[in-house]
């Protein structure tokens, strides 16, 4: 099948303003929805701002270091300490080995010297959990000083990633609670309070997608109730892009999710946290609120990033259809991502995204399964009992 705009790669550099024209067209129409609606509505109330604002610098295009960092906690030694193993990603692609080992020391001194400002931030029936993964991170932290000096590119890959993972557990044990009230006009829909892991299977490979209530919480539960029920599982993909791969759409008439409980269609509105914010923005784009310049605290800036269609012209009009992003660091540069803020991301492809390429109109969800986390879904009283099992009944 011809795809859009790839006759153009080679004008790219020349071409890119009339390019970036023409996919905001193209979007239009292959997902529900477009964004140009200028409509009025004021800058939302300042609020205190929550610590998982992305670093100053270089953008990230990794998701799970955008997942890190958009975790609701703070503590400068924590950051610090995942920051400087985030970094040798960057020096090694430039063979840096002084920089590497300087990331290796500061890492060094935090994990070492400043153990007690690390913990500090740790909810109390966290702490021995804590405690306990401080010896496994030096360990770590030893094994990547040792491949550092032997300047092996390959096993310094391998050994920070090790090293990231366990900091992925420990950071977890930071967070005390949810850090907002979701407004009670939303109580009729579910809510993923925390994260969870999917396995989606297609027929042409599997992927592996991590959904993060924190930021999200609505378009997150929707996501998550829906793959609990079933929903997805034999759905065709109804729309390919070279910038997006779209499924959800139900057989029959309706383009939506209808809950059976109700007999209704389910609307999810727009949903985005901006860097800064203490809670996400409802209902409206960041355009429409003339927040022009804000960043999302979850940004189109990595290959299957998970978004919600919506209807063209209303931001609120979303439902079960949802895209993985094919993120191009050409047309759509991290920091200058014309979908930021006017779509709703609530999670990152951890694992698989190679395959999106692959994905063409017709090919199928054979299923998506929760394989972690479906304990932080709270569902309305009347569909608290829902499940696979009801659903499929």
């Amino acid at each position: 099948m011809l795809k859009p705009f790839k006759w153009l790669k080679p004008l790219r550099s020349v071409l890119k303003s009339t390019i970036i024209t023409f996919l905001l067209i193209s979007l239009s129409v292959g997902l529900s929805g477009a964004w140009w609606n200028f409509g009025g509505g004021g800058e939302e109330e300042k609020k205190p701002a929550r610590e998982s604002i992305l670093p100053q610098g270089e953008a990230i295009t990794d998701p799970t270091a955008l997942l890190r960092y958009s975790l609701p906690f703070d503590n400068y030694q924590a950051r610090k300490l995942q920051s400087s193993i985030e970094d040798i990603a960057f020096q090694l692609r430039g063979k840096r080995w002084g920089k590497i080992s300087g990331d290796v020391k500061t890492a060094s001194r935090v994990i070492n010297s400043k153990t007690d400002k690390l913990l500090a931030g740790v909810p109390e029936e966290n702490r021995e959990q804590a405690e306990a993964l401080i010896p496994e991170i030096k360990q770590k932290l030893n094994e990547l000083r040792e491949v550092v000096e032997k300047q092996d590119v390959e096993q310094v890959w391998l050994t920070r990633r090790d090293l990231l993972e366990t900091l992925d557990e420990f950071e977890a044990l930071f967070v005390k609670e949810f850090p907002f009230s979701i407004p009670e006009e939303y109580a009729d829909l579910p809510k993923l309070k925390g994260r969870a892991r999917v396995e989606v299977e297609t027929n042409k490979g599997n992927l592996t997608v991590v959904v993060d209530g924190y930021s999200a919480p609505i378009s997150a539960g929707n996501f998550i109730d829906l793959v609990d029920r079933g929903f997805y599982d034999g759905l065709e993909f109804n729309r390919v892009n070279d910038f997006a791969v779209q499924t959800g759409d139900p057989p029959g008439p309706e383009e939506g999710f209808v809950n059976p409980e109700t007999g209704e269609y389910r609307a999810i509105p727009l949903e985005v946290l901006v860097e800064g914010d203490e809670r996400p923005v409802y209902g409206a784009t960041l355009e429409e609120l003339g927040r022009y310049q804000e960043q999302p605290v979850l940004p189109f800036s990595a290959n299957g990033a998970v978004a919600i269609a919506r209807p063209s012209g209303d931001p609120n009009g979303g439902s079960s259809q949802f895209f993985f992003f094919k993120f191009d660091s050409e047309l759509t540069p991290p920091g200058f991502n014309f979908m930021d803020g006017r779509y709703a991301i609530f999670g990152y492809t951890v694992e698989g995204d190679e395959i999106l390429e692959d994905i063409e109109e017709g090919d199928q969800v054979i299923s998506a399964r929760v394989i972690d986390g479906l304990e932080n879904l709270e569902r309305p009283t009347q569909t608290a009992v829902s499940g696979n099992d009801e659903a499929r009944s």
